[in-house]
């Protein structure tokens, strides 16, 4: 991953090959089946709502909390500077039930609240990810998916597929932002082209 991005929001900057790279979703929740790295503070959020999640856990989920999460470790792209890295129960994600789909999104909705609310910044940017400071492809986890992965046949960019996901990341002003700086962008690489 190169370190030359010339566009940055609020510090984070923005490598620009997620607005090019051609990518194909069909989820299934397979990218949740190895677990995800979270901040402490989103794990701790995860644990303060445990007495609500528990009761919409299944059988094949586990609910003692304590088996939750794995040991922290350093990691400085993490606001904290702590990555806490899920528990793999039953072959998926502590948190994924038996048809594939994430207690922590369940919960919210069935709260009335937004429906990544408990879910963390991980989970919702995937298949984009924060790496040594910049927002990028997580091209290593998607090299072992078999429903979303790179396809240089569709029309789609991995842009376009999370378009939801970074408003909701960015919020609208810096979506607005983002979404001025892919235009300048794709325009300059048009100009190249043409030249």
């Amino acid at each position: 991953m190169s370190n030359n991005f010339s566009f940055e929001i609020n510090g984070l900057k923005i490598d620009p090959k997620i607005f090019t790279f051609k990518f194909n979703c069909k989820c299934m929740g397979e990218c949740c089946l190895y677990g995800v790295y979270m901040d402490l503070s989103e794990a701790k959020n995860i644990l303060k709502i445990k007495n609500n999640l528990i009761p919409i856990f299944d059988a094949s989920q586990v609910k003692d909390s304590a088996k939750w999460f794995e040991h922290y470790e350093k990691d400085d792209d993490f606001e904290s500077g702590i990555a806490v890295g899920t528990e793999i129960n039953n072959h998926k994600c502590t948190f994924l039930d038996k048809n594939g789909l994430c207690a922590l999104q369940k919960l919210a909705i069935h709260e009335g609240f937004h429906k990544w609310k408990y879910k963390p910044q991980y989970c919702v940017l995937f298949p984009l990810t924060v790496f040594k400071g910049a927002l990028t492809i997580d091209d290593e986890h998607i090299e072992r998916l078999k429903t979303c992965n790179k396809n240089p046949m569709p029309e789609i960019t991995i842009y376009e597929a999370c378009r939801e996901e970074l408003k909701y990341f960015f919020g609208d002003n810096d979506f607005n932002r983002l979404e001025e700086y892919r235009k300048k962008y794709l325009s300059s690489v048009k100009t190249k082209d043409v030249a």
